[in-house]
């Protein structure tokens, strides 16, 4: 394999057909450029996906009332469901080794003002809890406690977005913020990292909002977290006999999918887990077909030089060649254009990577790139392609006859 004069005779044949062995090692090395920049796609988008659930814990359910769609014990079709404090109670009590968090969720619109500065922000009510499910990020001061619920304390965690508007460059810490005509202590503020709109957010304990605004005990959604221990499958049965119990407890037929709604992140997950299988499977269908014209191009181009040099073949032979000379000279040209081509195809789509990818962070798409693995396996398929590319010819060229090669004109 590492005879000099084996590889000074390739050398010579690649330089006397330059346009050639171009055109030939192109292919190739385009086959594999467009598979890892394929790979690269779907793994970027399946980060972007990935992302834009990475404010949440993975193990999350929501669940929301709706307006049901089917008659059901005595009650008409079309009756909005409402849920209230004692369904939190309830679930906790019905599923007390399941559950790890659970917190009611409230959300409204409020006008917020400090001295002259207004602003509108989502507001949103909820149990000390929620700060784990929705991994609040707080950075200065804290997030409310079960102190502050259970005394229905005036308090409210802000988000940057919402510092920068009102109190600009002046520490908000401690300040009266007023909200909807009512002045809430600021004990708190918080970052999402990718999501503006999440900072422009306003959180309080669910007690405080009841009691100030309308003195009741009715909740938008709730929302919690299940043993981070259960896999897909536990998950979702674990959600399906939420959604059960909830509708039971409801009065909604268990057939009705707009009464009570349970949304499992393991879901999104698993479909994201599926639809990032069928796109690598596509990218990798697709790079391969690439490839195997590449090798096809080759090969017919190794068959047509072996055709050229069918007397020096035949020469090499009467000589005394052995045949799996011949084989070992026509493979290791094959392989080299193969490899040389190949590499050259996979650094340009590394280098492209490792400049733009960091730089592209969207909702759907998000920091492209392949991995160590991707590289080895590419690294074999372009051995095991030069091998392939010159194997047809390598047997032709070894079953010439010296007689007959001497003779041909």
């Amino acid at each position: 394999m590492f005879d000099r004069d084996i590889w000074q005779e390739i050398f010579h044949t690649l330089k006397n057909n330059k346009l050639r062995t171009f055109l030939t090692g192109f292919s190739v090395g385009w086959a594999i450029f467009i598979l890892v920049m394929l790979l690269a796609s779907v793994n970027g988008m399946q980060n972007g996906f990935t992302n834009q659930f990475n404010d949440d814990a993975t193990n999350t359910i929501f669940i929301r009332p709706g307006t049901t769609s089917k008659a059901y014990a005595g009650f008409e079709k079309g009756r909005r469901i409402q849920f209230q404090n004692e369904d939190i109670d309830y679930i906790r009590e019905s599923f007390p080794e399941d559950i790890e968090y659970l917190s009611a969720r409230y959300y409204n619109g409020t006008t917020a003002r400090y001295k002259s500065e207004t602003g509108s922000y989502r507001l949103q009510a909820v149990h000390p809890e929620f700060q784990m499910i929705e991994k609040i990020l707080v950075t200065k001061g804290r997030f409310f406690n079960d102190a502050d619920l259970t005394n229905k304390s005036k308090v409210a965690i802000i988000g940057r977005k919402v510092k920068e508007d009102l109190f600009k460059k002046e520490d908000a810490l401690g300040k009266f913020v007023e909200l909807n005509g009512s002045l809430f202590r600021v004990i708190g503020i918080f970052i999402d990292e990718g999501d503006d709109n999440a900072e422009r957010r306003i959180y309080m304990p669910i007690s405080t909002y009841q009691r100030t605004y309308g003195n009741t005990n009715d909740i938008s959604a709730i929302a919690l977290t299940y043993n981070p221990s259960y896999d897909l499958t536990k998950a979702l049965e674990f959600s399906g006999r939420l959604e059960d119990i909830m509708k039971r407890r409801h009065k909604v037929s268990p057939e009705d999918q707009s009464g009570v709604n349970v949304w499992n992140y393991a879901e999104a997950f698993d479909d994201i887990s599926s639809f990032s299988a069928v796109l690598n499977t596509i990218s990798i269908g697709v790079g391969f077909l690439i490839l195997i014209a590449g090798i096809v191009g080759i090969g017919n181009i190794m068959v047509f030089t072996i055709k050229e040099r069918t007397k020096e073949i035949g020469v090499r032979k009467a000589l005394g060649a052995m045949p799996k000379q011949i084989i070992n000279l026509v493979l290791l040209e094959s392989t080299f254009i193969t490899a040389l081509s190949g590499f050259i195809g996979l650094i340009f789509a590394w280098i492209i990577l490792s400049l733009i990818g960091p730089n592209i962070n969207t909702p759907a798409f998000s920091n492209p790139s392949v991995s160590l693995s991707t590289v080895v396996t590419a690294t074999i398929i372009l051995i095991v392609a030069g091998v392939l590319a010159g194997l047809i010819p390598a047997i032709k060229a070894a079953n010439v006859k010296p007689i007959v090669a001497l003779s041909d004109k």
